[in-house]
């Protein structure tokens, strides 16, 4: 009865003729109550009772309804459900705000308060785990999110059909086995250590079903989904898997390394939810209490979910300065665990591998081609028109930020921040209805001027910006940097070229990808790029899909700037700008399947400032007025300029979540033999520099042999030197990262590397696949030598002619450079025309043979490549 009086005189009052507002309003307060009428001196306390309100108020509303939201965390104890009947009314909006100066944070989240020290020794603080709590993969301090245990396996495995046979019993003895998972991290890494997972693009990781003596079994569904691909059928002239994205599957693979072990709680700053005994330990620093700091434990899987239908969506409904927090995703500890196909799309279900999205290409297959299962939102909405988030924050989630779902339409994100996702920041559209149409359709989104960074923290092969099947969507000013793989992708279902056949159709069309900055990316896998197109984007050349203005630069892995991968056309490519893609700047045409077509699937490529392009104008294939540059200094300041966030959103670059820390630790190090009594040691940069840049690392040897090199030689270089080593004895090296706020945790160890006691001998020639001369510089596309002589290259050396003009190749340009894709480089000042140029490899033995590739004064001819394989 209270609450019916409270609501009349809140209702009375809102919509009393004397009230000085043009929208109704509605107060929310972590410090209020729900017996409160909900005005700005006696707000509500929780989000749930203020959306059942609204319900009544919106009744009658002639203007927005606005939800003030007071600063302060609002814990959520089950999601904020959103149906059609909280959408806005004769196209007025439900406003949820923060109050002017505030940042009200949308909790799934509790505090953990009184841990005790149960080994002071070893700074081990334990604590019980709340009874709700089922499970967790994360746990964040002072908001910064700790890592779960994880090492390398301290046995060989020998994998069987059910999983592996372990070298000894050693693992057996571990707690919890169900609670394990091995990791499998895809892309190449340099000199001799080649992906591990089902592709360089992904990083699957399977649970742990059993351990009983030394026979590992593995958990399933995801296990046969791993390590199983139907082929296609015998009569087949190709002779590949039906799901025909990458031949690799885990067959005959072991994991790169293990994670959620007890027995591997030796690092600070560690963690480890013990299910069974109910207990969270946690390996604190030297000196750190955990009672005088927040600890934060995800409870909540979902915080905001929209439910609309088609035909009656929900809509109208604005968020504007909220924080979305502390939420986690527990289908990867399920027996699916995370059978990554690609872009954090999951091969799911007991007929995974052998019905789901396989079509007619195998018997029992299942439509659409290509359907696998999208990871989950911890924002999520479906079948929505007209939702907006501006100014918000989607930062500590264990899935990907936002969510925009089936039937996503004319739905804005602006000026939002992005980071500390364990998924992608924002995913948009789906991929298993290609022929929607109606309200099923993903149309009229706009993505503008959001700070997308350090996501994919758990889950490596995410996206920045990830689009499935949409139209008529605009991602225009976004930054997006310091991500482990792609910056956007876009499109799906273009896998089918391999079998010569056309992408396939979807209702997809008039996207434009606009003004993008997107740099330090591909931080840990490879075969992506800055942009990654897939499949048909559009019906025509003149619907098909933009690509302008965009600022892509310093891309560490193995990819291209903008990647037009299977299937892939219809795009127009101008005035974007490209310095060191580590790779081509543009992937590859394709070759057209559609129905009564030939040749190549058009494009226009047009005005673009690159490092070099192999690709000329053939038929359908329009390639015109590119400019080579040897860095951005050379391009159109106005182009520079006018990539990335625009000035009124530049401020949320300064945005933090967390206080300041020491970077994350390097990823995949590896090592290889250089010159008498030395080794060669690189690696990948940490993912997240901890909001500080990194200034030095640390390299360190397992006999204790320490190198320092400082951040800027490192990236000038691409590797460290160690000497004083033995020949002959077996070390491996970890890497530390150092910032303005101290020293990460050591990386993972590289692979044992005994130094070669055989003399290295000096690399053989490189392959010189192109060279090119225009706007007064010349552009070489080129491969390693397939024989390097016993130790990494580390530098070409270029030769111009005449004249004898001669410029090294150092860096990443040439430790990164390998013997199947193509990577290029400028050389400035080239005035005359040149005759030839020549190319020779160096490592630790000295320089190789040169190859000489001979020129005319005008640009080389090239035609046009076959399509590129995964």
């Amino acid at each position: 009865m209270r609450t019916i009086l409270c609501l009349a005189a809140l209702v009375a009052l809102i919509f009393s003729t004397d009230h000085p507002l043009n929208a109704a309003e509605l107060f929310v307060s972590p410090a209020g109550d729900d017996h409160n009428p909900g005005t700005r001196e006696q707000p509500i306390h929780s989000l749930a009772h203020a959306r059942d309100l609204v319900r009544t108020l919106n009744q009658n509303a002639t203007n927005d309804i606005i939800v003030w939201l007071d600063g302060g965390t609002f814990s959520l104890s089950e999601p904020l459900v959103l149906g059609t009947q909280d959408s806005g009314n004769a196209g007025h909006n439900i406003v949820y705000k923060a109050m002017p100066g505030s940042r009200p944070i949308i909790s799934g989240g509790t505090r953990l308060t009184g841990w005790n020290l149960s080994d002071p020794g070893k700074h081990l603080w334990t604590i019980a785990a709340p009874n709700a709590l089922t499970n967790t993969r994360q746990l964040y301090i002072d908001g910064v999110r700790k890592p779960r245990t994880s090492g390398r396996s301290p046995v060989s495995l020998t994998q069987t059909e059910n999983g592996y046979t372990a070298a000894s019993d050693e693992m057996s003895h571990w707690r919890n086995p169900g609670d394990i998972e091995f990791v499998y991290t895809g892309g190449d890494a340099i000199w001799t250590e080649r992906s591990a997972g089902m592709g360089g693009w992904t990083e699957p990781r399977c649970p742990v079903a059993a351990i009983e003596g030394n026979i590992i079994t593995m958990a399933q569904p995801c296990w046969n989904n791993s390590t199983k691909r139907v082929m296609l059928p015998p009569d087949s002239k190709y002779k590949r898997p039906a799901n025909l994205v990458g031949p690799a599957t885990l067959q005959g693979k072991a994991p790169v390394y293990i994670e959620n072990v007890f027995e591997f709680l030796d690092t600070p700053g560690q963690w480890y939810f013990d299910r069974a005994a109910r207990k969270i330990y946690y390996l604190a620093t030297d000196g750190e209490d955990p009672n005088n700091e927040d600890v934060e434990v995800p409870m909540l899987e979902k915080l905001v979910i929209g439910e609309g239908r088609p035909g009656n969506p929900v809509h109208d409904i604005l968020f504007s300065g909220l924080q979305f927090s502390y939420a986690t995703w527990l289908f990867p500890s399920s027996g699916e665990g995370f059978s990554e196909i690609q872009a954090n799309y999951l091969v799911t279900g007991n007929d995974g591998w052998s019905a789901q999205g396989l079509s007619s290409l195998v018997p029992g297959g299942k439509e659409p081609f290509a359907a696998w299962t999208k990871a989950a939102g911890n924002v999520s909405f479906s079948y929505d028109h007209n939702i907006q988030f501006l100014d918000c924050a989607f930062v500590h989630l264990g899935a990907a930020g936002l969510d925009l779902g089936h039937g996503s339409q004319s739905n804005t994100v602006q000026g939002c921040v992005f980071t500390d996702t364990s998924g992608n920041g924002i995913s948009l559209g789906d991929v298993t209805l290609p022929n929607a149409a109606g309200d099923q359709i993903t149309c009229d989104n706009r993505i503008l001027n959001n700070h997308i960074y350090n996501i994919g923290a758990e889950f490596h092969g995410a996206i920045g910006i990830c689009i499935g099947y949409a139209q008529r969507t605009l991602v225009a000013h976004n930054q997006i940097d310091h991500v482990p793989y792609t910056g956007i992708s876009i499109g799906w279902g273009g896998w089918l070229d391999k079998i010569r056949r056309s992408g396939l159709p979807n209702f997809s069309e008039n996207n434009v990808l606009a003004q993008n900055h997107i740099y330090n990316h591909m931080l840990l896998l490879s075969d992506g790029g800055g942009i990654y197109n897939q499949g048909l984007t559009g019906p025509d050349l003149a619907n098909g899909e933009k690509i302008i203005g965009n600022f892509i630069h310093d891309q560490f892995g193995h990819g291209h700037g903008i990647y037009t991968d299977n299937g892939s056309g219809l795009i127009t490519i101008k005035s974007n700008i490209f310095a060191r893609p580590n790779h081509d700047n543009w992937a590859a045409p394709r070759t057209d399947f559609r129905p009564g077509k030939s040749g190549h699937i058009p494009f226009d490529v047009e005005e673009n400032y690159w490092q070099g392009n192999d690709y000329k104008t053939a038929g359908d294939l329009l390639v015109k007025n590119n400019h080579i540059i040897g860095n951005p200094s050379e391009a159109p300041a106005d182009l520079v300029r006018g990539a990335g966030l625009e000035p009124e959103f530049k401020s949320i670059l300064d945005q933090r979540f967390g206080k300041g820390v020491p970077p994350s630790p390097p990823n995949r190090v590896i090592a290889d033999s250089g010159r008498e009594g030395g080794a060669i040691v690189s690696w990948n940069p940490a993912i997240f520099d901890g909001d500080s840049p990194v200034q030095a690392y640390y390299v360190i040897a397992s006999d204790g042999t320490m190198s320092p090199v400082s951040a800027a030689d490192y990236e000038k270089n691409g590797f460290c030197r160690m000497p004083g080593l033995m020949k002959g004895k077996t070390y491996t090296f970890t890497v530390k990262a150092m910032n303005a706020k101290g020293t990460s945790v050591a990386s993972l160890p590289s692979r044992p590397l005994t130094l070669a006691n055989k003399a290295i001998q000096s690399p053989g020639a490189p392959a010189l696949a192109s060279a090119e001369w225009a706007d007064d510089r010349v552009s070489l596309s080129y491969h390693a030598p397939t024989n390097i002589g016993g130790s990494p290259v580390l530098a070409y050396k270029v030769v111009v002619e005449p004249g004898h003009k001669e410029t090294m190749i150092i860096g990443r340009a040439a430790v990164a450079a390998d013997s199947r894709h193509s990577t290029y480089f400028v050389v400035d000042d080239v005035t005359n025309a040149p005759l030839s140029v020549s190319l020779s490899a160096i490592n630790d033995a000295g320089e190789g043979p040169a190859i000489t590739k001979p020129m005319d004064g005008k640009p080389a001819e090239a035609p046009p490549k076959a399509p590129l394989e995964d």
